[in-house]
């Protein structure tokens, strides 16, 4: 499967420089342009140089401009430039990508099958979710690339299944998740395990302060190569805001989705519980939507984002996590129905959709007392962010049993008996019951009411 995210149609662009001139090898030009892609994004035309020289790279930009493609082809490139290397039991990894989610991982495994495929260079998959034993048996048979979520393969790495003390290339992608992600101590751990004299990458769609503080200590004497200005929303791409009450989200979100012109659409949710939530009130409407979040299992996962692909659903729920490594051409709007806890993510989410050249719509639920932090994104992408009209049919507030900020608790607890009902006790307590009366609070401690069941002995019988 060729990766769309990384290329972009040559009659969108207007460089000068084509893959040829990057100095890439014949059987790499041929993968690229069978596909029908002859010229580099800026992020392509920019670190590829660099990546060919052998130098440690830092590269920023906004998702959706090539980095795969920056980092994979003159990786592949130089694999095949030094030969294929063999020892006595099997070929050993000589490339070490690192992916924080299986999509990403899944996505980068996918573009590299695409380049190399005139190549004799293999490839592996390492994520957890799944069996370990035909990742085992991969790497035993030799593997010149190996494509990894930090987690899994920290545990083949005890198991000794992984040796990595012949890696030559090291690349972090997607860095700033990985760290949101709690990596930090399996990427230090990997690190270290790989040969201190090595080439290493830097790729990411946002640069915050942490990322360049772990770069320090990973690479020597980087190029930095910064397409866009970090938190630079990509200019294909419309952004409007709602200010709406949280409990009056639902409505909304159904009242958007009965317009014919939204006809795929990336709905965005702080977290996996609100997805889930949000997804219960699109089936209700009858709005063929899934969920993608970390709490799925990876053939759910999978099957959710072949559905999105396939257009056999027109709505796709993702938490910020789960979305890195969503590739679907055709977005045409994305919803952040809660706004990002972290500013960058914002720029991420919105460039799920005006990919490739194509123009999208960004639209944003913002709660009154979120202002502050819409204020805080207008300031991050430099921009004002328009404020749309609440529709007329949303001016009715939704049922409390929509509210998905509504206790579960209270919403099941029964309510009280009114203030001087014939209760035969004082208001708001619990009736009397008769003596030898059963307890409907401990139905199963028989007629001792508020006490502990009783215990016979039977170990006489």
């Amino acid at each position: 499967m060729f990766c769309r995210q990384n290329l972009l149609p040559t009659a969108s662009l207007e460089f000068s420089l084509s893959f040829a001139d990057l100095g890439l090898c014949e059987p790499i030009l041929n993968a690229v342009k069978s596909e029908g892609y002859e010229v580099p994004t800026p992020i392509q035309s920019e670190a590829i140089p660099h990546v060919l020289a052998g130098r440690d790279l830092f590269g920023c930009a906004q998702t959706g401009t090539g980095k795969t493609a920056a980092f994979a082809l003159p990786i592949i490139h130089r694999l095949m430039e030094s030969g294929v290397v063999s020892t006595k039991v099997r070929r050993p990894i000589r490339a070490l990508i690192l992916a924080p989610t299986r999509e990403l991982a899944i996505q980068i495994a996918d573009c590299i099958l695409a380049y190399s495929k005139h190549t004799d260079i293999r490839h592996t998959l390492v994520f957890g979710g799944v069996s370990q034993v035909p990742q085992v048996r991969a790497l035993q048979r030799g593997i010149d690339i190996v494509v990894a979520t930090p987690g899994r393969l920290c545990d083949l790495m005890a198991q000794g299944h992984v040796d990595l003390s012949h890696v030559e290339t090291f690349v972090l992608d997607e860095a700033d998740r990985m760290l949101d992600m709690g990596f930090i101590h399996d990427i230090r751990h990997i690190a270290e395990r790989v040969p201190k004299v090595r080439q290493t990458l830097f790729f990411s769609a946002t640069m915050p302060k942490e990322i360049r503080e772990l770069s320090s200590t990973l690479l020597k004497n980087p190029v930095t190569v910064e397409i866009t200005p970090v938190a630079t929303a990509a200019e294909t791409v419309v952004q409007s805001v709602f200010i709406i009450p949280q409990s009056n989200k639902p409505r909304l979100l159904q009242t958007l989705l009965s317009e014919a012109v939204i006809t795929r659409a990336l709905v965005f949710t702080r977290t996996k519980h609100g997805a889930d939530k949000v997804l219960r009130h699109l089936m209700q409407a009858g709005v063929r939507a899934d969920t993608i979040h970390g709490g799925k299992s990876q053939s759910k996962r999978q099957r959710a984002l072949a559905d999105f692909k396939s257009n056999r659903l027109r709505v796709l729920v993702a938490t910020d996590i789960a979305a890195r490594g969503i590739d679907v051409d055709g977005i045409s709007h994305v919803i952040n129905y809660d706004l990002p806890v972290e500013i960058e993510s914002y720029v991420h989410r919105i460039g799920r959709t005006g990919r490739a050249g194509a123009s999208g719509i960004a639209l944003t639920f913002c709660d009154p007392s979120e202002r502050s932090r819409l204020r805080a994104i207008e300031r991050a992408i430099r921009q004002p962010i328009e404020i749309q009209k609440i529709p007329t049919l949303m001016a009715a507030p939704v049922p409390t049993a929509v509210n998905h900020e509504f206790n579960d608790r209270e919403q099941h607890r029964p309510a009280r008996p009114a203030e001087g009902a014939n209760t035969g006790g004082h208001a708001g307590m619990p009736p009397r019951r008769s003596p030898g009366a059963p307890d409907d609070r401990h139905p199963a401690q028989g007629n001792r009411p508020g006490g502990p069941p009783r215990r016979r002995n039977y170990s006489s019988r």
